[in-house]
């Protein structure tokens, strides 16, 4: 018989699709100890799961997969173990310089409001943590924090002395380390402030914030294309952006924008999350396509970019939101809080992806494409 590669294994266990095993997200570095003799073949295979256990289920389905594509072999010897995603580093002397603990900087954006960002961010973001990750959360929409609120959060950031100056301490909710404007001012007050005070504040949340050693900085961004985004490009450089869109076309229009701004200045995009994607009635569990199907692919598509995944709409997620308790951590057992898991885990492999092929020093350039 010709010799069977790890790679091939490896492809075939790609397109296996099964309950609480995340197959689709291994890597070539998910086999080891790959052995081929005669007529049997052993390795050990990692797997990302959403509970840490290998059904029989999973195993059946897997090795029978392979069986089916290399019908030559009489023994296949899995032996199959849970994993949680790796993270790598994202490496600039910038960032480095500035925040020295953080591996990676995330922004996830929009073109408009009223897609649900907020919403998705801070998911994302408990999702993450609870795969294992450090995870830090950056409330940048300086007028329109909605942080404080989705996550239950009231008391104010400690300030304290340092050999470098009076540093804050971030707030820690869902396992988060968590900076807001709307820590620092009262809910009823609005922020009047100009654009350069508004970027000022999101430079001192990143300089003037204790964050120590975290995998996951992610920014919570502001709709639009304006001075917060500009001067967060600016002022570190970004592993990657996630754009959040909804299906239908008014939503897409915005979200072209925001993706194209991300790459004339030259941050890469990690990809496209859909929000409120489709509704599952609970009664029926009959599928409906509220605001249309299809749009965060078809813009994926369209702008050669990664399709990460999309989010049901659910009455559930909005009302985590306005409980400060988010889906991913109250119901994780729902489609809605295992779309968000596996986007996460989508997040993570881009990032790594990212990570391997290197940054290269390159100018801002807002000029036309």
């Amino acid at each position: 018989m010709a010799d069977i590669t790890q790679s091939e294994v490896l492809s075939v266990l790609k397109k296996v699709k099964v309950p609480n095993v995340k197959t689709d997200h291994l890597t070539l570095n998910s086999i080891k100890n790959f052995s081929l003799q005669e007529d049997a073949l052993t390795f050990d295979l990692s797997v990302y799961t959403t509970d840490g256990n290998i059904e029989k289920d999973a195993y059946d389905k897997m090795a029978d997969s392979i069986k089916a594509e290399f019908p030559s072999l009489k023994e296949i010897h899995m032996n199959v173990g849970a994993s949680k995603p790796q993270v790598s580093t994202h490496n600039d002397p910038k960032k480095e310089e500035m925040l020295p603990g953080v591996k990676n900087t995330i922004a996830v954006a929009s073109g408009k409001g009223g897609v649900g960002k907020s919403t998705v961010a801070v998911n994302l973001a408990v999702a993450l943590a609870k795969d294992g990750a450090k995870v830090g959360l950056i409330d940048a929409d300086i007028y329109g924090p909605s942080i404080p609120l989705m996550l239950g959060v009231q008391q104010k950031p400690r300030v304290f002395q340092t050999d470098n100056g009076m540093k804050m301490e971030p707030v820690e909710s869902y396992g988060l380390k968590l900076i807001s404007i709307g820590f620092l001012v009262d809910e009823k007050d609005p922020v009047i402030w100009r654009g350069p005070m508004a970027s000022g504040a999101i430079k001192q949340f990143m300089t003037d914030v204790e964050w120590g050693e975290l995998d996951y900085l992610v920014f919570d961004m502001p709709p639009g294309t304006g001075d917060i985004q500009l001067t967060l490009v600016q002022t570190i450089p970004l592993t990657g952006a996630v754009i959040v869109t909804t299906p239908q076309e008014v939503s897409l229009i915005d979200a072209r924008k925001a993706l194209r701004m991300f790459h004339r200045v030259n941050v890469p995009v990690l990809g496209i999350v859909e929000n409120m994607s489709y509704f599952i009635a609970p009664d029926t569990g009959n599928r409906y396509d509220i605001f249309g199907a299809g749009g965060g692919q078809n813009l994926s598509n369209e702008l050669d970019t990664n399709f990460l995944g999309g989010i049901p709409i659910d009455p559930r997620i909005r009302e985590g939101g306005d409980k400060g308790i988010p889906i991913i951590y109250e119901s994780p057992d729902t489609e809605e809080a295992r779309s968000v898991t596996a986007i996460a885990h989508n997040i993570t492999e881009q990032v790594n992806i990212r990570n391997a092929k290197g940054t290269s020093k390159v100018e801002i350039s807002l000029g036309d494409d």
